[in-house]
């Protein structure tokens, strides 16, 4: 069957792929601009409070508190669990104001910047991977909790290769909550016309495979960029791989 060729269940019609980390190489970007963004405000609070300084891991807390959140969720998970609470603030908070929006536009303007001086690169197994999908007739969506999931995109070259977009600014219009809440995914499925059993979700995220399982999706697949295969199979992925090209079972 032609799931079967891509390492799909027979059932799937659909697949909803994740954006940093699953199509293109920007989870490094946003580990580092939350690092950057973190940072700033740690040693600023260590120098007013005397508190001991302890920076931001942007592997083990990256992972923990903010992969697949939206930006204000994950700046405040990160901060909750230094035992910080900040006002929530508004939207149109200056960057790097001590509020969770404020911090959470600074970390947005890091990564704009990061993009514009470095770029976007996909992943080529992952672009196959989606070539074949839409060459089989599967229905296609890119589910990504990030508001410039357009302009990466674009940026990376493939914007054209999908069907539908659910990303940061569609949960704000539409006031889905975020992963690992399945939210975005069903709205994915939805724009695709498919119920969820018939939909592949593609994830590397603990907190995005959390929301597939949640969403009871015919297939959750687990991409490992990070070395924590088991903690995406712990958290729900049915499969793991390290590029979506393995699916295929030919190099």
């Amino acid at each position: 069957m032609v799931t079967a060729a891509l390492g799909l269940p027979g059932q799937i019609r659909g697949c909803l792929f994740d954006l940093d980390g699953v199509l293109t190489m920007t989870a490094k970007v946003h580990a580092a601009a939350w690092k950057e963004m973190f940072d700033g405000y740690l040693r600023e609070r260590s120098a007013r409070t005397g508190e001991p300084l302890q920076l931001f891991d942007p592997v083990h807390e990256y992972d923990e508190y903010v992969d697949g959140k939206p930006r204000e969720d994950g700046t405040r998970s990160f901060l909750a669990s230094r035992g910080i609470n900040l006002p929530e603030g508004d939207p149109g908070d200056a960057p790097g104001s001590p509020t969770i929006a404020g911090l959470s536009n600074l970390k947005n303007n890091i990564v704009l910047r990061r993009i514009r001086e470095d770029g976007v690169e996909a992943y080529p197994g992952s672009v196959r991977y989606v070539r074949l999908a839409r060459d089989a007739g599967l229905h296609r969506a890119v589910v990504s909790s990030s508001a410039n999931c357009r302009d990466v995109l674009i940026g990376a070259g493939i914007e054209d290769l999908f069907e539908a977009r659910v990303d940061g600014l569609t949960a704000k219009e539409e006031h889905l909550a975020g992963k690992p809440a399945p939210d975005m995914f069903l709205a994915g499925a939805r724009a695709v016309g498919l119920p969820p059993g018939q939909c592949a979700v593609f994830e590397d995220a603990l907190a995005g495979v959390e929301a597939g399982r949640a969403g009871q999706f015919g297939c959750v697949i687990g991409v490992d960029r990070a070395g924590q295969a088991d903690q995406l199979r712990a958290h729900g992925a049915d499969v793991v791989v390290t590029d979506l090209a393995e699916l295929l079972g030919t190099p």
